[in-house]
């Protein structure tokens, strides 16, 4: 059995926080972002956070090892945005599996070297696989709504370099997250098995879900429950939601789905929602009394932060789940 499963039964396994809110304190100038490799790059790159793997390793090391102290289980690598089509809007998409690569390996180092600490605890990385700039199943152009900017198969090829990328870097996990619609999701899914099948990999994957308002759906429309009954043919490690809202506002949509599968349930919601200036002011204390209530009606088997959330809010977050049984799962 594969150890991620084995933890998952043993105990709630703890994901970490924001990568780009930690990134932000390093107050990075369009010179940290070039580095040398693209020091005559000839558009600007500042605000590429997935390139700094690329070009300040250091930085994205160190907020991984952060999270770990902290009390994290599994980090995420910084590839949210690390596909062609995403890359496609600073012109790099040439390194693409360079970018994948490099982030991969800093997260397994940092990681390899918290479980060599104690191994009584091993510690994972989830290749982090974003939803991309572009939806698959709705027109971007109110006047024709029969266009789409992309197609399933280019979004597949796409995802399918960026899991290869991942797998050769040494994930342990992918996780396809901050999922709006669940059309591109289904892409990175089949790309995914398709390197599996390729590859005779059993890597473990996750999926997360985003529902993006107060109607319960996510931006493409589906409930929570059609959401999970649209992907539960794949076998997952685990699904769940994470994005758009705060953790007391995903409860009702964990509640939806927790019933209805046997795979693990994953949470990562935002430090509160934001406020006028878009920043998050949801204090570790509050955010943690918010999940102890999923861990309470035993709602979940890995849960972290997303958006505003830092290393202070997961090690508030792992207080509240050590030695907690988890949530029964069948895998």
């Amino acid at each position: 059995m594969n150890i991620i499963y084995k933890a998952l039964k043993e105990r709630i396994l703890v994901l970490d926080g924001a990568m780009g809110t930690m990134l932000q304190a390093y107050q990075f100038s369009e010179e940290d972002f070039r580095g040398d490799r693209f020091k005559d790059f000839h558009i600007p790159l500042k605000g590429n956070n997935d390139l700094l793997s690329i070009t300040q390793p250091h930085a994205i090391a160190e907020v991984h090892r952060k999270y770990f102290e902290a009390g994290a289980d599994i980090v995420e690598t910084n590839t949210f945005s690390g596909t062609t089509i995403a890359m496609a809007d600073y012109e790099l998409e040439d390194i693409v599996y360079d970018l994948n690569y490099a982030s991969a390996k800093i997260a397994k180092e940092v990681a390899q070297s918290f479980t060599d600490k104690e191994p009584h605890k091993p510690r994972f990385v989830a290749g982090s696989i974003g939803p991309t700039n572009k939806t698959a199943s709705m027109s971007p152009d109110v006047n024709d709504p029969g266009y789409r900017a992309i197609s399933f198969d280019e979004l597949r090829v796409a995802y399918k370099q960026q899991v290869e990328a991942l797998i050769d870097g040494g994930v342990d996990i992918l996780l396809v997250e901050t999922v709006f619609d669940t059309l591109n999701a289904k892409a990175a899914l089949f790309a995914i098995e398709e390197v599996k099948e390729e590859r005779e990999s059993d890597i473990p994957v996750m999926i997360s879900g985003t529902i993006t308002d107060a109607s319960g759906r996510t931006l493409s429309g589906q409930t929570a429950e059609a959401f999970l009954i649209s992907i539960q043919h794949i076998p997952l490690l685990s699904v769940g939601f994470n994005c758009a809202l705060g953790a007391k506002q995903l409860q009702p949509h964990l509640e939806a789905i927790a019933s209805r599968t046997q795979a693990g349930i994953s949470a990562h919601p935002n430090a509160g929602l934001p406020n006028a200036f878009g920043e998050y002011d949801e204090t570790p204390e509050e955010m943690a009394v918010q999940i102890k209530s999923y861990v309470d009606k035993n709602l979940v088997n890995i849960v972290g932060g997303c958006c505003g959330t830092t290393p202070a809010h997961i090690k508030a977050i792992a207080n509240i789940v050590e030695g907690v049984t988890p949530r029964s799962v069948t895998i």
